[in-house]
């Protein structure tokens, strides 16, 4: 099936009591465990509404197995110290989640997992393994910078030395990228974001093959991270509709990223669908379209970031990212507060840089909301 009809039907669970066309949602946490020989039980990530989510999101991944889980981070440190333990070593990308970031460097020395940063390119990131070095995390295009990273490269090299490879696919979405076709052993989502797609649930997911999805699934049913019925079904819901929102807001961000590209007051444009973006190449030989995100710097000589944000009438300042509304935020005081001023110089997070999600709305609305708030926001 394409895509888009694995949206609608892959992973659906038929009740052959009612015949209804929608997985029921399964309220249960008490299951019979008579004459079965694996007991559902919300904590072992195994009921019905559990499995019809990974299913749908296996089918649009090329995945085996997975595990969904109660957020993102749930979802991205499971899969990690599912790999990796005391002794071991981890290679991480620079432009990273700044929550991720914050978990390798608030966690991993006192459990005795030695790290190492690198730049956000593939040769960088091959060159900081070393002999201990059990997993590599990116994330590609990243988050706030859109950065894109040669994923085959990286796959290639860490395949070769039995490394497991773990991708943060949020920004990309199935729709867009799946990177197990390029040779990654794991991908992680913030179901929270494109998957969800109406800011109304925290959830993420990991999908694998059979056997490392086993390792996951272990260490899961021990820290606990499982995520509801209701939230699931609700999930499940959303991912039918996947393919239609992703496609318009890819359309969107791109007319938009040519918009702010081309105003004066704006001194920088990050989206890998631009020409002479710096990962255009890269991206356009991995991506089958660049996303519903962006980024971009006002020129502060001109433009006081935040009166532009407070004057803007139909894009809301929120968190989060990825529903049908167009939101905005300034990283360094949200997704990327919890890392050091140092550390976001460093890869260029900087206090003047705005994150722009790009909803489903009319694009030349939002390019006219966004036009409005350059023109009366002067310094």
């Amino acid at each position: 099936m394409k895509k888009e009809t694995q949206c609608v039907h892959s992973g659906s669970y038929r009740d052959g009591v009612t015949r209804g066309i929608n997985t029921p949602i399964f309220t249960s946490s008490a299951f019979d465990y008579l004459d079965r020989d694996d007991t559902p039980y919300p904590r072992y990530f195994n009921t019905p509404n559990q499995d019809a989510v990974v299913k749908k999101v296996c089918a649009l991944e090329g995945a085996e197995d997975g595990v969904v889980f109660s957020s993102g981070m749930a979802a991205m440190s499971t899969a990690i110290l599912s790999f990796a333990g005391s002794g071991d070593h981890i290679v991480l990308m620079d432009e990273l989640y700044g929550g991720t970031h914050a978990f390798a460097t608030g966690e991993f020395q006192r459990i005795g997992i030695g790290y190492s940063f690198a730049s956000t390119d593939a040769e960088s990131i091959c060159a900081a393994a070393t002999e201990r070095t059990k997993v590599i995390v990116i994330e590609s295009p990243t988050n706030p910078l859109l950065s894109v990273i040669d994923i085959r490269k990286v796959a290639a090299f860490a395949r070769e030395r039995e490394i497991t490879t773990i991708i943060d696919n949020t920004f990309a979405s199935p729709m867009n990228q799946n990177p197990i076709e390029l040779g990654i052993d794991i991908i992680v989502h913030s179901g929270t974001k494109y998957l969800g797609g109406h800011s109304d649930m925290c959830c993420g997911l990991v999908v694998t093959s059979r056997k490392k999805t086993e390792r996951v699934r272990t260490l899961a049913r021990h820290l606990g991270g499982s995520l509801d019925a209701m939230t699931c079904y609700l999930l499940e819901r959303s991912l039918k509709t996947l393919a239609l929102r992703v496609g318009r807001q890819s359309e969107n961000a791109m007319r938009i990223a040519r918009f702010l590209k081309g105003h004066q007051c704006v001194s920088r444009v990050h989206y890998p669908g631009l020409p002479d973006s710096p990962g255009h190449e890269i991206a356009k030989s991995q991506m089958k379209a660049y996303g519903g995100m962006l980024s971009f710097e006002l020129d502060k000589r001109q433009l006081d970031a935040s009166k532009f944000v407070k004057r803007l009438r139909l894009i809301s300042p929120a968190v989060s990212l990825g529903g049908v509304e167009s939101t905005i935020c300034a990283p360094a005081v949200t997704s990327h507060a919890k890392m050091s001023a140092a550390e976001r110089e460093r890869i260029g997070v900087t206090d003047a840089l705005l994150r722009l999600s790009v909803g489903i709305e009319d694009a030349s609305d939002l390019i006219q909301d966004l036009e409005q708030a350059l023109e009366g926001s002067s310094n």
